[in-house]
């Protein structure tokens, strides 16, 4: 399944102008933009993968993009084939998350653009999506590994407008995996698989992050300058 089939989503107008509204970018945004379509090339298509390319803020964005379409494309598929009894609530809960996650993946395609990586073909093959206890265990998987995907790339961005944008949207992908955690567990959601002893959100490498992504991609993402190859 290509993710970018998916551009328009319960109604919502996911053009980029859309988005920029939504995330409350501006003027500043805008010169993002121009300074990311004046580097191009930085991605590389590496046999049937891909790879997020030279070391700098357009790998980095590149990685996220890369995050952002799997759990665009994992929550998709979960409100497309509804788990067994699922309630309307969880239904509403799931529908907002993927509108997020379908958001996010929308702001870094505009933000990267003619830089931005192809639309990654999923696998979630070992997912069984119509049992309840298999789409919490791993909505819970990709939210957590997901923030700790960007505290973990977080030091990496050099551009303070990008490092603010990534701020915005890992507070928000934090959000769901309290939300997550708490579905599954009550009262789990900061437990201490996710929150150490000072009380600080766990982090993870790019090296660490990537092969647990390609699990659920058929397109491999490779990260050769950050000590990652698929």
């Amino acid at each position: 399944m290509k993710t970018s089939e998916q551009e328009n989503i319960g109604g919502a107008n996911m053009a980029r102008r859309s988005f920029l509204r939504y995330a409350g970018l501006g003027v500043a945004s805008a010169g993002l933009l121009a300074t990311a379509a004046c580097h191009k090339d930085h991605k590389v298509v590496v046999g049937g993968g891909i790879d997020i390319g030279a070391k700098g803020d357009l790998a980095i964005l590149n990685y996220a993009y890369a995050l952002e379409q799997l759990e665009a494309a994992f929550y998709i598929q979960v409100i497309t084939t509804p788990y067994s009894g699922m309630t309307s609530d969880e239904k509403a809960l799931f529908t907002s998350i993927r509108d997020h996650e379908v958001l996010h993946r929308e702001f870094f395609k505009a933000a990267l653009g003619g830089n931005a990586i192809p639309a990654l073909t999923v696998d979630f093959s070992t997912i069984d999506f119509t049992k309840k206890s298999a789409v919490l265990g791993a909505a819970k998987a990709f939210e957590d590994t997901g923030v700790k995907a960007y505290d973990g790339a977080g030091y990496l961005i050099q551009d303070a407008g990008y490092l603010t944008i990534a701020g915005k949207i890992v507070s928000v992908e934090a959000r769901h995996a309290a939300l997550i955690s708490n579905m599954l567990v009550a009262g789990s959601f900061a437990a201490d698989d996710q929150v150490d002893s000072n009380g600080l959100n766990k982090s993870a490498t790019i090296a660490e992050v990537l092969p647990i992504a390609n699990t659920y991609l058929k397109t491999k993402v490779s990260a050769t300058n950050y000590s990652y190859v698929a």
